[in-house]
């Protein structure tokens, strides 16, 4: 039997204010089976509420109230997606900026191929350059994040990197790419550590392999100006995998608004099918 199984993940910006938006539109109509979200600013107790009952939901809230928090959402209905194995947190990481960033869970095997497979759902730091602080952050964040993906797949799991990791990696992942090659989120040092996973390593960029060699599909828009009328987006969420998941993907599209007025986040939705 083919199996298939699809992952979202999106960052809510706020999952009060998403769900108040009309987010319970999106999560009645999407095709998937797990969500990892981001930048969910609630605390745990009150996630299932927020998602609803056709959902089991964990999270990690960030010790700073009202700030980061990630969350990963499965379909109640499909045992073959029981969240287990739930850890909190990069190991080491213990200052306050860096909780409510890092949430692992172990599916045992949602493709039927014997495999199980760890979901991150991340919400990296966004950095500033005029505060060198938050870049110092970024980067410690950074370096244990790659120290972690390695250990996650030594024992040959599927492993999934998805979340917002505050980095357009190329020219192709950001509109006015010419104009930001000095701001935190597409400077040279931060666009390595994507080198490292995609370029030096095997990891898959699977929304980027589907693609192809084109102009985003840009997931954030700024809430300034025009950008989301003209496109002029970011390509900052991603679902990066280890190389045999990779080979599985099948599609991925964003699951934009039809309009700046019917946005719930100004993230949209990036939803990938494996099979």
């Amino acid at each position: 039997m083919g199996m298939t199984f699809t992952l979202a993940t999106v960052n809510v910006n706020g999952l009060r204010a998403a769900a108040r938006k009309g987010m319970a539109d999106w999560l009645a109509t999407t095709a998937a089976d797990v969500i990892t979200l981001q930048e969910v600013r609630a605390p745990e107790e009150l996630l299932a509420d927020l998602v609803g009952e056709d959902w089991t939901i964990v999270g990690e809230a960030s010790e700073l109230k009202g700030r980061n928090g990630v969350a990963i959402a499965a379909r109640t209905s499909l045992e073959s997606i029981d969240l287990e194995g739930v850890r909190r947190g990069l190991p080491g990481l213990t200052e306050p900026t860096h909780t409510g960033r890092w949430l692992e869970a172990d599916l045992e095997d949602p493709l039927g191929d014997d495999t199980g497979l760890t979901v991150i759902s991340c919400y990296m730091h966004s950095g500033n350059t005029e505060k060198p602080q938050t870049m110092i952050d970024k980067y410690a964040f950074l370096d244990v994040a790659m120290e972690r993906l390695d250990a996650l797949r030594a024992d040959g799991r599927h492993v999934v990197l998805t979340g917002d990791l505050n980095i357009a990696h190329a020219n192709n992942d950001i509109k006015n790419w010419k104009g930001n090659l000095k701001s935190a989120g597409f400077l040279p040092e931060e666009r390595a550590y994507l080198d490292r996973l995609l370029v030096e390593g095997d990891w898959v960029d699977v929304q980027r392999r589907l693609a192809g060699d084109v102009p985003g599909p840009y997931t954030w828009w700024s809430q300034r100006g025009k950008a989301f009328d003209n496109d002029s987006g970011w390509r900052i969420d991603y679902q990066l995998t280890t190389p045999a998941l990779g080979e599985k993907a099948t599609a991925a599209q964003v699951d934009r608004a039809p309009s700046y007025d019917t946005r719930w986040s100004d993230h949209a939705p990036l939803v990938v099918t494996y099979s």
